[in-house]
């Protein structure tokens, strides 16, 4: 086994391997297109419209090959977004602005955390704290300058929120429409009704802000149903074996060639 950018036993491999994060991917997507440059990218500039779901792959496969893969792997992998991004520009906005690495960098950290905690079991705050400062290194990777992260988890936090607060990330027209074929994608083999629960949790997972933006129903039932997965998916995930659980499993590297953009 060729070593990797990660170790086996870092907090990055040790969240990141966790089958359940994929509850976290709409969150991520949701987030992502509240900043209106990124969903100005997204539409512009990809299928989206088309093949929502194409997209949370991508971007799995690319955090897949970058935390698991061997070092080539993953700095392929890097190569590759990047390449794809050297070419998405529109009115105002570019794919490589730092600013908005940053953000998209910020949503698929602060997502893994959330959803993690929620779904897994919580971690310490030396942990946490780890998971974010390893995440430099991903970031790095995808063009994010060294001096444009927030020095340390809780800046990263306040970074995120005020984001959010003061209106830089907001739900726009573009955003909500797009929204839709995140939570309720036409999917050839499951009904509409299928996806409910997966709107349920997105919804609940989503900073309050933007789900009341988005304009998710979050009453009584939807409240409830999710109170009830928050319950019962640790116990079922602790109860699950490690070859259902997790993938890669722990000593395998990942060899993936994945065509992702954050704009694709």
């Amino acid at each position: 086994m060729r070593p990797g950018l990660y170790t086996d036993d870092s907090i990055t491999r040790r969240v990141n391997r966790e089958n359940i994060l994929l509850l976290g991917g709409g969150r991520a997507l949701l987030m992502q297109l509240a900043h209106p440059k990124v969903a100005a990218g997204v539409d512009e500039h990809s299928d989206f419209r088309t093949h929502p779901i194409q997209r949370l792959r991508r971007t799995v496969r690319m955090i897949m090959a970058i935390v698991f893969g061997d070092r080539d792997t993953a700095l392929a992998a890097a190569r590759a977004v990047n390449q794809a991004h050297g070419r998405v520009r529109g009115k105002g906005y570019r794919a490589l602005d730092p600013d908005l690495l940053r953000w998209v960098h910020a949503t698929l950290i602060d997502s893994a955390l959330v959803t993690y905690e929620t779904f897994v079991k919580p971690l310490s705050a030396r942990e946490r704290e780890d998971f974010y400062q390893e995440s430099k290194l991903l970031g790095e990777l995808l063009g994010v300058p060294h001096d444009h992260f927030p020095a340390t988890l809780r800046d990263f936090n306040e970074y995120v929120r005020a984001m959010i607060a003061q209106g830089a990330v907001r739900v726009e027209p573009r955003a909500a429409d797009l929204a839709r074929l995140v939570v309720r994608p036409r999917l050839r083999l499951l009904p509409g009704p299928a996806m409910v629960p997966f709107e349920v949790v997105t919804a609940g997972l989503l900073p309050p802000p933007l789900r009341q933006q988005y304009g998710f129903a979050w009453g009584g039932a939807q409240r409830r149903a999710f109170r009830l997965m928050v319950i019962a998916l640790p116990r079922l995930v602790a109860v699950t074996p490690p070859v259902l659980r997790v993938w890669p499993l722990p000593g395998h590297n990942v060899s993936l060639a994945p065509s992702l953009s954050i704009t694709s």
